[in-house]
């Protein structure tokens, strides 16, 4: 396991690579793989506490490999991925979760969905400035305290 901030060179190689084996671009649905690359951008700058479980997964994937993954034919890489997935742990569970939520809050993989590009609410109703008459009930009940452990 590496205890870098960061991923190597081939570690980015092969979660990209990776990310595409769990994701493919599809034609059909007129969507991104995981492998594209605004999406690799995004998991490359939200990693954050995850970046040491990512490598040690990416690291577990390339020891499996014996060489880069993209190197491999097709049947290699899903032999390597079977057992990866066979014999992973927390680390593959956060490869996994990583490249799922950067892949699913991309515009165009929303859009696909018919979700809208926006938050829910107030569901296209303008609030006017200052109107917080939302909070009556709220302050209707009072104030109440607790005891904080």
């Amino acid at each position: 396991m590496t205890d870098q901030l960061t991923l190597t060179p081939r570690q980015r190689q092969d979660l990209r690579t990776i990310a595409a084996m769990i994701i493919p671009a599809s034609e059909e649905y007129r969507v991104p793989g995981a492998d594209d690359s605004a999406i690799q951008a995004d998991m490359l700058t939200t990693l954050g506490r995850d970046t040491k479980l990512v490598a040690a997964a990416l690291d577990h994937l390339a020891r499996l490999a014996g060489a880069p993954l993209a190197a491999l034919d097709v049947a290699k890489r899903d032999a390597v991925a079977q057992e990866f997935r066979k014999h992973g742990d927390v680390a593959a569970a956060t490869l996994v979760r990583v490249v799922l939520q950067c892949y699913y809050r991309d515009d165009r993989v929303l859009g696909s969905l018919g979700l809208e590009l926006r938050a829910p609410f107030p569901k296209g109703h303008v609030l006017p400035d200052g109107d917080w008459s939302l909070l009556d009930p709220v302050k209707a009940r009072g104030g109440s305290l607790r005891r904080v452990p």
